[in-house]
């Protein structure tokens, strides 16, 4: 199923390029003389090729669940044990200090963190991360008015309740969208500008995805609990770097013991749970679950219906990537061999390469 319509063929006006080359162009039967050609003309709105079957007024009907915990997100979880384990031993440490120096109960801190995660879903906090954090900014009442209906016409194809969402704009001129936290849907501006409705609606969709299959909020959730961690395998990094005076490498020892002991006593608990070899490939593990996620989300718009726009927008994203290799072709004027991309880093990608996207695609178009 098509949900976009027959697109108007623009008529031609203008010259016709000669043998293609768009540079050329054949030349005129007379002298035409030189005028101001004045203030460039504005873009043209993009092309709203959206059947809208679900307007303002009409019935809509939601499914029972909706949303759910799909296999990359729980494999997104587990994975983040490690992390969440380390991270977790640092913030007892911190704990005992807190305990032994201010006496503040040892548990508080702890408890405390531990249901931090809950501010993942929390309205307030979203938009604090949104705003700082993403650096996205409510759509403005022109945008608003374009995006809203197509967001409306994606929620209800899908039975989705789209007010439980919060719509965002990111000043960007790239092509490209989020889905984060438990309620945020980004979209950049160029994509609201440039994209015709269906491609806009196919975009949203995906995104849709991403919270229905329990993505958004796994990925948040395993990014936060490894914080902790991360933070102190950073300031070890610094402290290294740093000149250390005799007078300090008393207290840096005995904190850098105590760090060590801690992660060491983290990767052991990871080990004893994973094994040594399943944790050496963690990040390669963690790159193709988030491929997966994305061919899910995929999946998603395009069992909605919006497959060929989706492709459409894939195609389009393709071959602006390959034009800065084009356009450097024809500067040079000499042909040089592209440097195909190591199998380590597609190994490391957390998106899969637009070809494979397309190919599964293909059985929806």
């Amino acid at each position: 199923m098509n949900r976009s319509a027959p697109r108007p063929q623009d008529p031609g006006d203008g010259p016709v390029p000669v043998d293609g080359d768009p540079g050329r162009f054949p030349p005129s039967s007379g002298t035409v003389p030189p005028t101001d050609p004045g203030p460039a003309p504005a873009a043209p709105p993009p092309l709203d090729d959206l059947v809208y079957e679900h307007g303002p007024g009409r019935r809509v009907y939601y499914a029972a669940h909706q949303r759910r915990v799909d296999v990359t997100a729980l494999g997104r979880l587990v994975l983040a044990l490690p992390a969440f384990l380390t991270s977790t031993l640092m913030v007892l440490l911190v704990s005992a200090v807190l305990d032994g120096s201010l006496g503040l109960p040892f548990w508080i801190p702890t408890a405390l963190w531990l249901a931090s995660g809950a501010l993942a879903f929390h309205r307030p906090t979203e938009d604090l991360l949104a705003r700082h954090l993403l650096g996205l900014r409510r759509p403005m009442p022109p945008e608003a008015a374009r995006l809203e209906p197509v967001w409306r016409e994606v929620t209800a194809v899908a039975g989705v309740d789209g007010a439980v969402y919060q719509l965002w704009v990111e000043e960007s001129d790239d092509l490209n969208a989020y889905a984060a936290a438990g309620h945020i849907v980004g979209v950049t501006r160029f994509a609201l500008e440039q994209l015709p409705s269906g491609q806009l609606a196919a975009v949203l969709a995906h995104e849709l995805g991403h919270h229905a299959g329990g993505h958004a909020w796994s990925s948040l959730l395993s990014h936060w609990y490894g914080l902790p961690g991360r933070a102190v395998w950073r300031a070890l990094r610094v402290v290294a770097r740093s000149v250390v005076t005799p007078a300090r490498s008393a207290v840096y020892l005995s904190i850098g013991v105590l760090l060590l002991a801690a992660g060491g006593l983290g990767s052991t608990a990871a080990a004893i749970l994973y094994g040594l070899p399943l944790l050496l490939v963690f990040p390669y593990l963690s790159a193709a679950v988030g491929r997966r996620a994305e061919l899910r989300a995929d999946r998603h718009a395009a069992q909605l219906g919006f497959a060929p726009n989706l492709a459409e927008v894939f195609q389009t994203m393709h071959a602006n990537r390959a034009r800065p290799r084009r356009r450097a072709f024809a500067v040079g004027g000499e042909r040089t061999r592209r440097e195909p991309e190591s199998a380590h880093a597609r190994l490391l990608s957390t998106h899969p390469d637009f070809p494979t996207r397309l190919h599964h695609l293909r059985g929806y178009l």
